[in-house]
């Protein structure tokens, strides 16, 4: 049996990353926890809870600083924290697309670049990007989203082969649907152009922005999907970049491949076999 690490796991105030700091901790692991603001994660002996904006690389690498001081190292860092945004591209504002940015994509290099240098010191480490089904296809109206976390998985892809050597491992979750408030919440929504009202009402059944608030979808629960990842970090012959979290994720991420290979066919110089 592994002994307890230190884990900072980023967005930790609900959703998956609630689930996973409430496993993490019944695993006997340390956890460093960050939220935006104010949360409401129970008081735990082995839980520290650190506010933290991961657009301030400033900030991100002051706080994986204080998450190694705490225990004398940092074991696991899980970049968790993000959003979604529902818009066509045409309708994204600047404003929106470098706020996504700044938080799904380069809030995880940030944090990345800073806990490389102490894990390497170490000679291990885990790094664990929360992705998506997502980031092997795309959607309309999510397009922004979709490019955030094909980013990530192309840092972290080259990350991967570059930290190996010192003993650091990288890992891509992907999820399908969980059973959280991401649609609800955690999604925002660009002002919307009358044009894309037909797709939007053929997408999700109603051309209403914001659309109205309802209780989550289902999917996989949190609870569920931090278990596979605590058991994916916990095996170290487990050597997927990639790892996919609930029923539904394989067969989305087959149909997206698909769909690619049979683009790419088109051209008849692309092998067959």
């Amino acid at each position: 049996m592994r002994p307890p690490q230190t884990w900072m796991i980023t967005g930790a105030n609900r959703g998956l990353g609630r689930a996973l700091t409430l496993a993490a901790l019944e695993a006997g692991h340390r956890v460093v926890a960050t939220v935006r603001g104010e949360h409401s994660l129970p008081p735990h002996e082995r839980l520290s809870v650190q506010v933290l904006d991961v657009r301030d690389p400033n900030a991100a690498r002051a706080a994986v600083q204080r998450a190694a001081a705490e225990s004398g190292r940092l074991d696991v860092l899980v970049n968790n924290a993000g959003y979604g945004l529902i818009g066509a591209i045409e309708e994204a504002t600047e404003e929106e697309a470098r706020a996504i940015v700044d938080t799904n994509l380069l809030g995880p290099l940030w944090l990345s670049q800073a806990a490389i240098p102490i894990m390497r010191a170490q000679g291990a480490g885990h790094i664990v990007q929360i992705s998506t089904v997502g980031a092997v296809g795309t959607m309309p109206t999510l397009g922004l989203y979709n490019s955030t976390k094909w980013g990530l998985e192309a840092f972290s892809e080259a990350l991967a082969a570059e930290v190996k050597e010192f003993g650091l491992r990288v890992s891509l979750i992907e999820p399908g649907a969980l059973d959280t408030d991401w649609a609800g919440s955690s999604m925002r929504f660009s002002s919307p152009d009358s044009a894309y009202d037909p797709l939007r009402t053929q997408l999700f059944g109603t051309a209403q922005v914001p659309w109205p608030q309802c209780e989550p979808s289902g999917g996989t629960s949190p609870a569920e999907a931090a278990s596979a990842i605590l058991a994916h970090v916990a095996d170290p012959q487990d050597e997927r970049l990639r790892v996919l979290v609930g029923d539904d994720a394989p067969v989305q991420v087959r149909a997206a491949l698909t769909l690619r290979l049979a683009d790419y066919a088109r051209d008849e110089r692309f092998p067959k076999e």
